[in-house]
């Protein structure tokens, strides 16, 4: 190996080996539906049945698992794909183990939003749902075309009910502090 590839390896190596937290398996086994997560013996039948990692080259739940494991905390944390699940539970179904592997994925998702890690389309439909009561904004246009087309007006949203919802579960200070952020 040449010398300049070698000190690359070394700094890469540095930088992994800085980033472990061997705390955080634990802190995400404590998580409800995700206690079996040092379980998990990365056998891959996650990833072989999930619908969602067919259609996607990024999105492996078995790698996220073991990222978790090994405690690189920051880049599992930051890592875009934990947010492709769509939690059908097919993985929780198949697995050898147990482990509910959807229920990691919701943990790792959670802790993400704790550390302002909260993905902009979210951010939007939760201010959406603040607002109106649903995730999307209809817009005037859209509900013009259903009125000319003889169709009934669109149920009021209950913007208040999931604000109060938002507030009692600490949602809303999350969004506020991702705001600011």
């Amino acid at each position: 190996m040449s010398e300049k590839k070698e000190t690359q390896a070394k700094g890469t190596e540095q930088s992994i080996v800085m980033e472990l937290d061997p705390s955080f398996k634990y802190r995400i086994s404590k998580v409800s539906g995700a206690e079996k997560t040092m379980l998990c013996y990365q056998c891959g039948t996650c990833t072989a049945d999930c619908p969602v990692s067919r259609f996607s080259d990024s999105y492996r739940p078995r790698k996220l698992v073991r990222m978790a494991q090994l405690g690189l905390k920051k880049s599992v944390l930051s890592n875009d794909s934990i947010w492709l699940c769509a939690s059908c539970f097919t993985c929780v179904d198949h697995c050898p183990q147990g482990v509910e592997i959807s229920s990691v994925i919701r943990a790792l998702k959670n802790m993400a939003v704790e550390e302002g890690g909260m993905p902009a389309v979210f951010k939007e439909q939760a201010s959406n749902l603040m607002k109106t009561g649903y995730s999307f904004v209809v817009s005037d246009l859209r509900l013009k075309k259903r009125e000319e087309a003889g169709l009934p007006p669109l149920p009021k949203g209950s913007s208040e009910s999931v604000a109060k919802i938002f507030e009692i579960t600490g949602f809303s200070k999350l969004l506020q502090k991702e705001k600011v952020a």
